[in-house]
């Protein structure tokens, strides 16, 4: 039998929010059905606006993007005319309403096209710079018919390091806008946390390297980030606490220890090409991609990392294991989210673990210490999508608790995401004293969620 142990007089830390999405909520446009209520309820974080002009619901070509945005290259900065700032005004306020906050990508989305139209090196680095300046001033400080968003996260540009889609330049060439971007939006704005660059992936002796060289070069004045995001993919969650724990060391390394470490795309991908890509983004929207994020969000929890966004929330894309397409209902990915959220809502990571590298815990407490809570999930990469066919992989988990006395009893509700349940009641007991234990019978790709309140 696999133990589970959780002991909640041993306090680890905040319960951060790992829970962000890129995108935000598809509101009612053209013939696509709303998301909105959902997606306010699932209490994400923050929305990364990268790749939003894919979709029409969004603003399409005409939103988020340097050059949607400021279309005429050759335009006078300064003159308010020369930004259309419409339909991203509109998305921002979307998301915003649903209470996410905007973490906004400033670059260009991927293109997958033989010519590349935005994912190219600006004529003038400083223009550029001086362009994303007015696009924050117009979101945070109202200037031309402004906002006051209160934007707080800014990135340069997304997955550089991949040629020619998202960078149809040099990696030499690409450094110095990197770094003139983010010294002149620190010197305008330093109240704003600034950074980037959203690598394809953790390369410590590649890329990343490079980078992090160039932006030291020199060591009295190096490029000032307040963080350095990247991306990873995998089939297996303890991908992102490894890499997390690499990307520390490397950015410590640099001088970087005051740097927020910010994962933000991430998914299920066995394979990026012919049958692995069909496989991947059939699981991803299964019952196995829930266990999956169920199970990555405990893995970045118990990381160095600062953020965590999975790509993505868009209810159009093919990379959406959130929301139905057509329907816009919830998937099962959606209740790992709610069910990571209930932890986060109490606020206290305590002490947990299990015996069984496939069955990872994470359990919290509230800030009163009368409510607790324990996520339990199950997850290896078998070829099932839904568990079927993996007879004899039901786990049998004891589930024991430390820590929470409460002279008076212990309530214990006991709700199960699996296959024909939507994170849904399925027993309750009252515990006296401090200690507490139940057996579970979790299957594969299932996830368990015990909430304790003192009675």
């Amino acid at each position: 039998m696999i133990t589970v142990k959780t002991d909640f007089s041993s306090m680890i830390g905040p319960i951060k929010p790992m829970n962000s999405v890129g995108n935000g909520p598809f509101t009612k446009r053209a013939h696509t059905r709303s998301n909105t209520d959902l997606y306010a309820k699932a209490h994400f974080p923050m929305a990364r606006t990268h790749d939003a002009a894919f979709f029409t619901a969004y603003g399409g070509e005409h939103s988020v993007d340097v050059s949607n945005i400021f279309p005429d290259f050759d335009a006078d900065e300064n003159d308010p005319a020369s930004y259309d700032f419409w339909l991203t005004d509109e998305y921002m306020e979307n998301i915003l309403a649903t209470g996410t906050k905007v973490f906004y990508r400033l670059g260009q989305k991927i293109e997958h096209e033989s010519k590349r139209y935005g994912a190219i090196p600006p004529k003038d680095y400083a223009k550029w710079a001086r362009i994303c300046e007015h696009i924050i001033r117009h979101m945070n400080y109202g200037w031309a018919d402004g906002h006051s968003y209160g934007i707080e996260y800014w990135e340069i540009w997304n997955e550089p390091d991949l040629h020619p889609q998202c960078w149809d330049g040099t990696d030499e060439e690409f450094f110095p806008l990197f770094d003139t971007a983010v010294r002149h939006l620190k010197k305008c704005f330093p109240e704003l946390k600034i950074g980037g660059p959203a690598v394809t992936h953790l390369s410590e002796n590649g890329y990343c390297r490079k980078l992090l060289d160039y932006m030291t070069r020199a060591k009295d004045d190096p490029t000032p980030i307040d963080f350095f995001s990247y991306h990873c993919y995998t089939t297996d969650p303890s991908m992102y606490s490894d890499t997390a724990r690499r990307a520390r060391e490397l950015l410590d390394s640099y001088g970087y220890n005051g740097a927020e470490l910010i994962l933000n795309e991430w998914n299920y991908v066995r394979g990026w090409t012919g049958d692995d890509i069909v496989y991947s983004h059939l699981a991803l929207r299964s019952l196995k991609g829930s266990a999956f994020i169920a199970s990555s969000l405990i893995e970045a929890q118990k990381s160095p990392l600062d953020h965590f966004m999975y790509y993505e929330a868009c209810q159009a894309s093919t990379w959406n294991g959130l929301f139905d397409r057509t329907t816009a209902a919830p998937l099962k990915g959606y209740w790992s989210m709610i069910c990571f959220d209930a932890l986060k809502t109490l606020g206290r990571e305590v002490k947990s673990g299990s015996d069984c590298p496939d069955i990872r815990a994470l359990a919290a407490l509230g800030e009163d210490g009368r409510e607790a809570a324990i996520m339990i999930t199950y997850y290896k990469d078998h070829d099932s999508i839904d568990g079927s066919g993996a007879e004899g992989e039901t786990q049998r988990v004891r589930v024991e608790w430390d820590g929470f006395a409460c002279d008076a009893g212990t309530d214990a509700e006991y709700l199960m995401l699996d296959g024909s349940r939507d994170l849904e009641l399925t027993s309750f007991e009252t515990f006296t004293g401090c200690r507490g234990g139940h057996i579970l019978d979790l299957p594969l790709y299932s996830t368990a969620l015990i909430k304790l309140k003192k009675a």
